[in-house]
C-alpha cells in the first residue's frame, strides 16, 4: 500500500529541513557520466530558503509528521522561478515530485504569474523529460529570455557541464 502525502505552504521552519532533503535526493546525480566532480553536498542553506519561503510560494511535502519534499521558488517581475525539487529517496515514485510541480503551477496561476521557469539537465530522466511532461518547453534560445541565459552562464562557471543544461519555461495558458 502506497502511503498517503501531504502538501502545504513551507513555513520558515520547515528550512532546518531540506537540505538534507535535497542532499538526498542529490544521491542519484552520483553515477551519472560526466558528473562525477559535482558536490553533491552543496545545497541551499537554511537561512536562504527561510528568504524564499517569506515570498509566499515554496510548497513542502510530508507523509504523517516527517517532510519528504520541497519546491522552492522566487518571484521575478511576472515570472516565479524554480530554483529547486527534491524528494527523499525513501519518497520518490510516489508521485509527490509532480504533486509539488502541479501545485506550483496552480499556485502561480492564482498569483498571477504570466510563466513559471527553471533551468536544468535536459538528458537526465527525472530532469528535462519529466518536466517536459508536465508542460514546460525548452527555450530553443535562452539568450532570448535574459535572466535565465545569465542563471545558465552562472552555472556554468560553477563547473555544469553547459552543453547538458537547458533553460525551460511553463507559460499560463
Amino acid at each position: 500500500m502506497r502511503p498517503d502525502w501531504h502538501l502545504r505552504l513551507a513555513r520558515p521552519e520547515d528550512a532546518e529541513h531540506l537540505p538534507a532533503i535535497e542532499r538526498a535526493a542529490a544521491r542519484l546525480f552520483k553515477d551519472e557520466p560526466e558528473l562525477e566532480g559535482l558536490d553533491l553536498d552543496h545545497t541551499w542553506q537554511a537561512e536562504d530558503l527561510r528568504r524564499l519561503i517569506r515570498k509566499g510560494h515554496c510548497l513542502v511535502a510530508y507523509i504523517g509528521e516527517p517532510l519528504v519534499g520541497f519546491i522552492a521558488t522566487q518571484p521575478f517581475q511576472r515570472e516565479l522561478h524554480v530554483w529547486e525539487l527534491s524528494v527523499a529517496p525513501a519518497a520518490q515514485r510516489l508521485g509527490i515530485g509532480a504533486g509539488l510541480m502541479r501545485a506550483c503551477l496552480i499556485d502561480a496561476r492564482n498569483a498571477g504569474f504570466s510563466a513559471v521557469t527553471l533551468t536544468t539537465f535536459r538528458d537526465i530522466a527525472w530532469n528535462g523529460p519529466f518536466y517536459a511532461g508536465l508542460g514546460f518547453v525548452e527555450l530553443s534560445d535562452p539568450a532570448s529570455h535574459s535572466r535565465l541565459a545569465e542563471m545558465l552562464a552562472s552555472e556554468a562557471e560553477s563547473g555544469l557541464p553547459r552543453e547538458r543544461r537547458c533553460a525551460m519555461i511553463y507559460t499560463m495558458g
